[in-house]
């Protein structure tokens, strides 16, 4: 693997993303600053309640930052996975996946802020708890129905054809205990070259799904091993430990932006916490700890994913084949083999390629 090719592909990557959040960050805080978030308030109240204003506030503020950032965007989802010959689509394949993704997130995000400042009229000064709570129930609503509503707007599936290979990870998802509704080939070379294997949805949506580019190059064992591993995470709950975390990490954001609202919100012209002039104050304190806190986050999921490597390997005892199918992956999918210790707190949720097969040379020896 050209590990200067990854590197730089990585690093690339990550300044977009720092240079995305800061231009999002100077933008709400130069509208806060400039008063213009209290006459878009204003001039929102005229459509309804509070909860409809912070609605139509919220919606007019990420619509506007799609537009800013969308060449950032492009940049960073298709100009470099293309540069470094990980994307397989067209501009105009990717533009209308992320026309469907707008679809959806901004009238997610306008029902989103209408949820919180509804709650803020109900519950002043529990808001932030029961918003919490309501995150938590939402995306329990999602990992379940996910795979069966959002995920066949982006990519094609259909029943795996290959008998003898899906006979065989069907066994080995009932040895490990996980009843699944089928095995599906995800159509993911449409779009890139990686390659992957999940264990989507939850209870009777629950289903083993295999790319095509996976099928395409990799053998049988590799592909069962890599399976194992996905079945790990249902067999040890960390659907339910990540959101945990997650929600965890939703509570403290939430927290921080009352705070912010109390304390800082007069600054701004912003009198009360439920002033939906005090919107991007809001998203400024919480975005701020999220992001703190993610790796907090990104340390559980790599405690996670070190886990289902062990059992992976103690189901299949099969280390040879998870050995070049990490070496495989690593290659195909462009892995970045030493990240320096920020990259790997704050971008990395997988332990690297290098202690995985280190992991898998213990079990074998």
């Amino acid at each position: 693997m050209n590990e200067d090719r990854a590197v730089r592909y990585h690093r690339l990557r990550r300044r977009s993303a720092i240079v995305s959040t800061l231009l999002c960050a100077a933008g709400l805080s130069a509208l806060l600053a400039s008063g213009g978030a209290g006459r878009l308030a204003a001039w929102s109240a005229g459509f309804g309640g509070r909860a409809a204003a912070a609605g139509i506030v919220a919606a007019l503020l990420a619509g506007a930052w799609e537009i800013v950032s969308l060449p950032i965007a492009f940049h960073r989802n298709f100009l470099l996975d293309r540069k470094y010959g990980l994307s397989s689509e067209t501009p105009r394949t990717w533009l209308g996946d992320h026309l469907k993704a707008l679809a959806i997130g901004l009238p997610l995000t306008a029902a989103a802020a209408a949820a919180v400042y509804g709650s803020m009229g109900t519950w002043p000064e529990w808001w932030w708890l029961v918003d919490t709570g309501l995150f938590a129930a939402v995306a329990v609503v999602f990992a379940r129905f996910a795979p069966i509503v959002l995920m066949p707007l982006f990519y094609r599936f259909q029943p795996l054809e290959r008998d003898a290979l899906r006979d065989r990870l069907l066994t080995v998802s009932t040895r490990a205990g996980i009843p699944v509704l089928g095995v599906f080939e995800w159509g993911l070379g449409e779009k890139t070259t990686r390659a992957n294997a999940a264990l989507v949805g939850m209870g009777r949506t629950r289903r083993i799904i295999v790319s095509d580019t996976l099928l395409k190059d990799y053998s049988d064992d590799e592909i069962e091993v890599i399976l194992a591993h996905e079945l790990s995470h249902h067999v040890h709950h960390d659907l339910w430990s990540g959101l945990a975390v997650e929600t965890l990490i939703v509570g403290a954001s939430l927290v921080a932006a009352n705070a912010a609202a109390v304390w800082l919100g007069p600054r701004f012209g912003v009198a009360r916490v439920s002033d939906v002039a005090g919107l991007p104050l809001l998203v400024l304190a919480g975005g701020a700890v999220s992001v703190l806190l993610t790796p907090l986050a990104n340390a559980w999921s790599r405690h996670n994913e070190r886990r289902a490597d062990r059992f992976a390997l103690e189901l299949t005892e099969r280390p040879a084949p998870f050995i070049s199918a990490m070496r495989r992956l690593a290659v195909q999918n462009l892995a970045e083999e030493r990240p320096s210790r920020p990259a790997l707190w704050f971008f990395h949720t997988h332990p690297t390629i290098e202690e995985r097969i280190a992991s898998a040379r213990a079990f074998k020896s």
